[in-house]
């Protein structure tokens, strides 16, 4: 088994993913853009004894190559709305599906209209999203693009939780898209 993490982070899921088809031969290809995540995702993947199974690539997202046909398994969670445009964006869920092998699934959790309200002065600020697009015009895209495949799931959630930014307290509203794809 063959499986693709965009901006894979830490590790956060690609070190269970690797645990799970360690012992099938399989291997986990992590793409991230920050030195600081790779070298955490290094440490963890001996911690958790899957370096084995994890081959790591440091690169952005929107420009990656993703190889036709190569994968039976591509997550993206929480990345694809920091690509560089809505036309980037586009691209690489195409790429993600061309790179599905048959039978293959593609795992994405995105976020769509999100808001960022600064809580001290109820002032609403520019979400920091490169991609930021309306719930009904993201599940349109995507069904576009994997129009033809089975929908194993899909979940639209509103979801707010307070962050912190620069010192102040922010609340992040969104819609988090759970899209999980099988292509038949």
């Amino acid at each position: 088994m063959k499986v693709l993490d965009l901006g894979c982070g830490v590790g956060r899921n690609s070190i269970p993913i690797a645990e799970a088809i360690k012992h099938r031969n399989g291997k986990v290809i992590c793409i991230d853009l920050l030195d600081s995540a790779l070298t955490k995702l290094k440490e963890y993947s001996v911690k958790y004894n899957v370096e084995d199974v994890i081959d790591m690539e440091k690169a952005d997202i929107g420009s990656y190559e993703i190889k036709q046909d190569e994968y039976d398994f591509i997550v993206a969670v929480s990345t694809l709305e920091h690509v560089g445009s809505e036309q980037i964006f586009e691209n690489v869920i195409k790429q993600m599906a061309a790179g599905t092998k048959q039978n293959g699934v593609n795992c994405l959790i995105v976020n769509s209209e999100v808001e960022e309200i600064d809580l001290e002065t109820n002032e609403r600020l520019e979400a920091l999203m490169e991609v930021n697009l309306l719930t009904d015009i993201m599940m349109s895209k995507l069904t576009s693009v994997y129009k033809g495949w089975e929908k194993v799931k899909r979940v639209i959630k509103p979801l707010e939780f307070t962050i912190t930014r620069n010192e102040k307290r922010i609340l992040l509203k969104t819609n988090a898209i759970t899209y999980v794809v099988r292509k038949c």
